[in-house]
This record gives structure tokens, sequence and C-alpha cells, in this order.
């Protein structure tokens, strides 16, 4: 082989990434609609540009990733990722506005700003359909994952994937609140810790797997889970348990007395980060992309704004 690697084709990479995901030449040609002898070949070629052994053939029926081959495994794939990512938005662009937009967003993005955005969309973009839907955690990136939306506003969330673009849509500000009869809400002076522990804290949670076991702010050893933000609000009102919730949705009801906001040692009041979700394959239209923007906030500086 030459030992001087030359920049291999998008062809041969879409070759290599079709026999590593189905572990054959023989499935890889079935995929790729071409003949095996055609699929060995370009490997081949592909390994004469780079100067590399990408797959040891020998005394194996299955092709299997050499150390060099596994090595440059990621970066093939960011290559093809990259490629899609830039026929979608040039098919964006050149086919004009989708026909829907479909998004999903988080159940703690306050109501108004949500509203104002669809309605300021509404009047862009007339002939455009909507596709809404709320969820919370980690079940607004699962459903962006699984291609049911073309973008989501987000809760944090630490999930790494080359699948997906992440950007800031501002936060949100969580506080800890009772019912005026609660014990927590009796408490004179700061609470601590491990007096809030010892009653039931109202806990969201959601349906999804990629936050399965996970706790976001839970102090107490008893607590609910939901996965409704409106019941977990009900169940406040009710005084079954104390529970942080956004300041937003809870002013009018510490205005009336309804509820109190609890006086938490520490740092008291917390902010939920939002960010704007896409997967990198597939970037929203330009009238998907436009509502993202507007849901962003509009500006790279939106982590640090507050949705009041």
């Amino acid at each position: 082989m030459d030992s001087q690697p030359h920049a291999p084709t998008l062809d041969q990479i879409a070759v290599f990434l079709a026999v590593v995901e189905t572990g054959s030449f023989a499935a890889a040609g079935r995929k790729l609609g071409r003949a095996t002898s055609v699929v060995s070949y370009a490997v081949t070629n592909l390994e004469s540009q780079l100067g590399l052994s990408l797959f040891a053939r020998a005394g194996s029926r299955r092709p299997q990733l050499t150390e060099a081959g596994r090595a440059i495994l990621s970066d093939t794939r960011g290559i093809a990722i990259a490629l899609d990512g830039l026929l979608a938005k040039a098919r964006g662009l050149t086919g004009g506005l989708e026909a829907e937009v479909s998004l999903v967003v988080d159940v703690m993005l306050p109501a108004n700003r949500l509203v104002k955005a669809l309605d300021d969309f509404r009047r862009h973009f007339p002939t455009v359909a909507l596709r809404l839907e709320v969820e919370a955690l980690g079940a607004v990136t699962e459903r962006v994952l699984g291609g049911r939306v073309a973008f989501g506003i987000s809760g944090p969330l630490e999930l790494e994937s080359d699948l997906l673009v992440r950007g800031p849509a501002g936060s949100v500000k969580l506080i800890a609140v009772a019912a005026p009869d609660h014990p927590l809400a009796l408490i004179q002076g700061a609470i601590g810790a491990n007096l809030a522990r010892d009653h039931v804290q109202l806990v969201l949670t959601d349906r999804s797997p990629l936050t399965a076991g996970r706790d976001f702010g839970v102090l107490s050893v008893k607590s609910w889970r939901l996965a409704d933000l409106g019941a977990k609000h009900a169940l406040l009102l009710a005084g079954l348990g104390w529970g942080n919730m956004p300041r937003f949705m809870v002013r009018e009801d510490i205005k009336r007395g309804r509820l109190v906001e609890l006086n938490m040692e520490g740092p008291g009041e917390m902010l939920y980060a939002l960010h704007s979700v896409y997967r990198s394959a597939q970037p929203p239209g330009p009238a998907g992309a436009w509502l993202m923007e507007r849901l962003s906030m509009g500006a790279p500086s939106a982590a640090g704004k507050e949705f009041r």
C-alpha cells in the first residue's frame, strides 16, 4: 500500500460504514443495491487511499475491524453526518417552506412565551401546519432522536451525541413552595435539608429511559413521582407535599395566599436551563428554524436569560 494517505471519496466512506453497520460485504451490497464484489473493491480502494488495513478478513466468516479501522470509524461517521446535514439544509433552502412544522417543548417552558412565538409563527407562515407536543425532561430529546419531531426545546439533559445539535434557549427559575398550612410553611426562618427530607416531596419525572433512575433537585427521602406538571401543581395546592415549581406558574398562587414560597437553606432558587435540540442530519426547514430561533429568544447568550 502507498505509505502516503490520500483523501477517500464520499462513496468509499459510505461503503465502509455500510459494511460496519451490516457486518458483511454481502449485506452491505444488499443495502446499497450493489454486487458484493463491487463493495469489496470499494473497501480495497479505500484501504489503498488511506494506506491502512481496515478489516481483518482471514480466519473469520465476517470482516472484523482492525485497530486502524476502529480508530477512523468515528471520523468517518462524522463526515457522513456532516454531509447529511449539508444535503438536508440544501433541500430545506431550495425546496421552499415545509408543509408542516413539528416540535416538542419541555413542560417547564412558560406558556406565554410559547403562545407569543406561535402567534407570531401563524402570522409569518399562514400556510404551514403545526404539530406541537409537550413532554418532560428526557422525553423531549427522545422524541427528537426518534425522528418524531423536527426540533425540541428541552430541559437540562447530560447527553453527548454527534446525532444532535444543541443551543441555548434561556432558563426558568424554580422555587420551593407548599400550601400555607403545610408544616414546612409554618417554620420560622430558613428550612434546612434535614427538615425538608422528612416531608413528602412532589417530584416531576418523565416517561423516557434517557433519565431513568436520575433525580433532579430531590431532597426528601419520601417522594411522590409525577409525570404531569399540572397534577403536581394540584397536589401542592391540596397540601399533599412540597416541591419545586416554575416561579411564573405559581406567582398568582403566592399572591393570593394559596401557596407559600419556602425559605430553603442554600441557594434557594434554581435555574432550569433550556436548550434547543435537533438532529444534525436533518435540521429544521426555513419555517421550523424561524420558530426554533424565536422560542430560543433569538440570541446566542439566551442561556443567561430567564423566562418570567
